[in-house]
């Protein structure tokens, strides 16, 4: 315990480690607190045996307690996995890890991510560097953990060790390409869309579905969507972010010092909040922005689930790394207004998500201002809702994708209105 409340500079990614150790171990308490162990076991094999596309609610699919123990342990790996490979621990490690475990909660699983990250790896081999180069372009990679899922099952026919091989040749190839595929589109979006392998995935994925369409395969969303247990997830997830402010304030000498300042800082990538700002201010922007999502899909009358869980899981992350609440409120205001100008719900599923994952766009408000946050949310919003059927929900980042398409399209119009107004 001491070693938690002990923060020092000079241990910061130490710190940083043990204390996201600490909050996947939430995870997996919470699991055995809500299922019996012959429970979760139960749900876990239903997890790694059945569809991963989107929305795959493994809280309606397993249990809440099978949902949350895959979260913790894909945390877990994640965490142990940038420890193996000698990596410090800053703002893109935490964000991964979140990542990591909040779409462990719709669509990601131990069987399913582990080809991809495979990919990378022979990738690294490739080109004679370090796997460490890679990995975080492997872990958020993973997206396409779907398709590994449905290459397993369009094999489970065939006999011998083609039934394995197929899924696992298919995942590598994925995370073979996907580090190549990423450096080029970041150049693309300029850093403004904080989920830049989301982008890359989405073009890969949109070969790869096609191609397998073209052979008679026909994938379709599916809609696993639980409810009713709004009381005890939002108590959870309150006290997780409780705990992230309180440890904050403690280890930032017992003040809020230095939160407010973690605004001045556009989001745009590279925007390290714990180099930039150190780990207890950012690990009280983390809870903050962590207790808005949350109170903001229970007050628009959404449900807390795996996919709304993961989505809040993804802000808290970027809370690390680009997110806080000057840039993320204004792309989240602006799809809002979108769903009201439009037929659509706030509480519906889609709709929910997409608020939540228009926060990728942060950037845009960070560093253009209010009105152009407003613009990115409303268009995101628009375009992510109807981009999903081009996947079959075989990308987990749907949202990353519409992200990068949104900046193709508004940030050289924003760039032009600004030059030609003397901005």
């Amino acid at each position: 315990m001491q070693r938690i409340l002990k923060y020092t500079k000079a241990q910061e990614s130490d710190y940083v480690f043990t204390t996201l150790l600490i909050f996947s171990g939430m995870l997996i308490v919470f699991a055995f607190i809500t299922a019996t162990p012959a429970e979760i076991f139960k749900g876990m094999i239903v997890i790694l045996t059945e569809p991963a596309r989107l929305v795959t609610d493994y809280m309606e699919l397993a249990g809440i307690g099978a949902a949350f123990f895959n979260s913790g342990i894909l945390m877990l790996f994640s965490i142990f996995l940038l420890k193996m490979l000698h990596l410090p621990f800053t703002g893109m490690s935490v964000s991964c890890c979140f990542l990591m475990g909040g779409f462990a909660l719709f669509g990601k699983n131990p069987f399913n991510v582990l080809p991809i990250l495979c990919g990378a790896w022979l990738y690294s081999l490739y080109r004679k560097e370090k796997f460490s180069k890679y990995i975080y372009i492997a872990l958020f990679g993973t997206t396409l953990s779907p398709i590994v899922t449905e290459m397993s099952l369009a094999a489970a026919q065939w006999k011998g060790i083609f039934r394995l091989a197929f899924p696992l040749v298919v995942g590598i190839l994925i995370g073979f390409v996907l580090p190549g595929i990423s450096a080029y589109t970041l150049r693309v979006h300029q850093g403004y869309n904080l989920y830049n392998v989301g982008f890359a995935a989405g073009m890969v994925g949109v070969v790869l579905v096609s191609m397998l369409k073209s052979f008679g395969n026909e994938y379709s969303t599916r809609l696993l969507w639980s409810s009713g247990n709004n009381l005890v997830l939002g108590v959870f997830l309150f006290l997780i972010f409780g705990v992230m402010i309180l440890l904050g304030w403690y280890c930032n000498d017992k003040s809020f010092k230095g939160v407010v300042h973690i605004t001045r800082h556009s989001g745009r990538t590279i925007a390290d909040f714990i180099v930039m700002d150190g780990y207890p201010v950012t690990l009280m922007n983390m809870g903050i922005v962590g207790a808005f999502s949350t109170a903001f899909v229970i007050l628009s009358g959404g449900a807390l689930n795996g996919p709304t869980i993961g989505g809040i899981f993804t802000i808290v992350g970027f809370g690390s790394f680009g997110k806080h609440m000057k840039n993320i409120i204004w792309v989240m205001l602006g799809a809002v207004i979108a769903t009201a100008l439009s037929v659509r719900n706030i509480s519906e599923p889609a709709v929910l998500l997409a608020v939540l994952f228009s926060t990728g766009l942060a950037p845009i408000a960070g560093h253009y201002g209010p009105m152009w946050g407003i613009v990115a949310g409303m268009m995101h919003a628009w375009v992510v809702l109807n981009v999903g059927g081009i996947f079959g929900g075989l990308n987990l980042y749907n949202n990353g994708f519409a992200a990068g398409l949104v900046c193709i399209v508004l940030l050289p119009l924003i760039q032009s209105l600004r030059k030609e107004d003397g901005r």
